[in-house]
């Protein structure tokens, strides 16, 4: 199986990394670009049959909490895959 955990910055925490990607995109020509947001995708594959589907998700939960996300700046979401 297969899990996808998407990181990103909680709403109204600073981006600066996402506005300079926004101020690059204006400066090359497109315009209309209201905001950008950077994030995380992390993929990882599971080893069959050592858990229900919904053990997987608490353990990429736990995974998420403890290292893949900074929980005080950052939300996660977890999808596991067949």
């Amino acid at each position: 199986m297969k899990a996808t955990v998407t990181v990103e910055l909680k709403s109204g925490v600073l981006d600066p990394q996402g506005k300079a990607i926004q101020h690059s995109l204006e400066a090359l020509g497109f315009a209309g670009v209201e905001d950008v947001r950077v994030g995380k995708v992390f993929r990882i594959t599971l080893k069959e049959g050592i858990a229900s589907r919904a053990e997987l998700e608490a353990r990429v939960s736990q995974m998420s909490e403890k290292l893949l996300a900074n929980m005080i700046v950052e939300n996660y979401a977890v999808k596991i895959e067949d």
